[in-house]
């Protein structure tokens, strides 16, 4: 049966500006890194994809390695694009990067011109798209000069292969140079997506306030701790977790400690006392913050995905409660839960 969107789909969803620019996005995008790679039903990413339009989520983040396999992601969301979203193309905001490692060779990675311009054409074939509303240098490569990263991107936007261009993952200092950078070329660099958590709170340092000044919006990645900021640990750490299978994801046995499942679970009484579900409000208290454009999450079922937008139902934080969410907001030591070796 072919796919009606539903026409109230704008009606529950909030939307804000991005940075100094004329692009809104809504408070939660749906971000694709995992679940909708090959290894996983076509049908459930369906599901997934027309429940989140029909909850007024226009933007769909990708990257050129998302899947397993590398590249499946696109060439899946393609495909479903095709089938039941090109009649709302002009509704949707689809992102793609690249820069880490994609394909054999020296230029299968990295913000080499070569690197950059290759792996957006072959985003576009695999998504089937004559060009993507935004497109990020996805890390920062030290070995390429910051002008020629630069460069690259302004081009993929004269080339009318890009709408809008961003960045992922860059220091506060890194971020100011290649915004200059741009700017020299008469190119807005639109956004930034670090990570951005509770427990990974780097970005309060400076970035944020850099992102204010530089009119640039910021798009959060993993929310929600790798799963640590749900109800998966209060009880401590399942067989089934994440941590246990092969390949173990981000976190790891130090991040599990029973010191940080304390601070867990402190969190989940207030959010427990502010009706929600621990996940409902770390995503509240992300968008607590007005230079936080959006928040990318992630499902794997469409009651996860409506769990996460219920979220959207109490953005509220008294003062009394924000204190005391900074009180455990932190883990062993006082660090956080993620190095910031990735920020360069």
């Amino acid at each position: 049966m072919p796919y009606l969107a539903d026409p109230s789909r704008y009606e529950a969803m909030h939307y804000r500006r991005c940075g100094y620019s004329g692009l809104q996005l809504p408070a939660l995008s749906l971000g694709l890194w995992h679940y909708f790679g090959d290894v996983d039903s076509l049908d459930n990413q369906r599901r997934l994809l027309r429940r989140a339009f029909d909850l007024g989520i226009i933007h769909f983040d990708l990257a050129n390695n998302y899947g397993p396999p590398p590249g499946s992601a696109e060439r899946n969301f393609g495909r479903l694009l095709e089938e039941d979203f090109r009649p709302y193309r002009d509704e949707l905001i689809i992102s793609t990067k690249a820069g880490y490692p994609m394909w054999p060779g020296p230029h299968g990675q990295g913000g080499s011109r070569k690197s950059l311009l290759a792996s957006l054409d072959q985003s576009l074939t695999r998504l089937g798209l004559d060009y993507v509303d935004i497109f990020y240098s996805h890390c920062v490569d030290p070995d390429t000069p910051p002008e020629e990263t630069a460069g690259a991107l302004a081009s993929a936007v004269a080339q009318g292969k890009a709408l809008y261009v961003g960045i992922s993952s860059y220091s506060a200092e890194r971020t100011r140079e290649i915004v200059a950078l741009l700017r020299e070329q008469g190119v807005r660099c639109l956004i930034h997506q670090p990570a951005y958590n509770l427990f990974n709170r780097w970005v309060e340092e400076a970035l944020l306030d850099t992102l204010d000044a530089e009119g640039m919006g910021c798009i959060a990645f993993t929310p929600l701790a790798q799963g640590l900021l749900t109800d998966k640990y209060l009880d401590g750490v399942p067989d089934a977790a994440r941590i246990n299978q092969p390949g173990g994801g981000s976190l790891r046995p130090e991040h599990l400690s029973e010191e940080n499942l304390a601070r867990v679970r402190a969190l989940n009484a207030i959010a427990e006392r502010r009706g929600q579900t621990l996940a409902q409000m770390a995503l509240a208290w992300l968008l607590r913050d007005a230079r936080v454009t959006s928040v990318l999450i992630g499902a794997s079922r469409v009651a996860q995905l409506e769990d996460n937008v219920a979220a959207l139902d109490n953005l509220a934080f008294s003062s009394e409660e924000l204190a005391e969410i900074d009180r455990h907001a932190v883990t062993d030591a006082g660090v956080n839960l993620w190095e910031k070796s990735s920020h360069r």
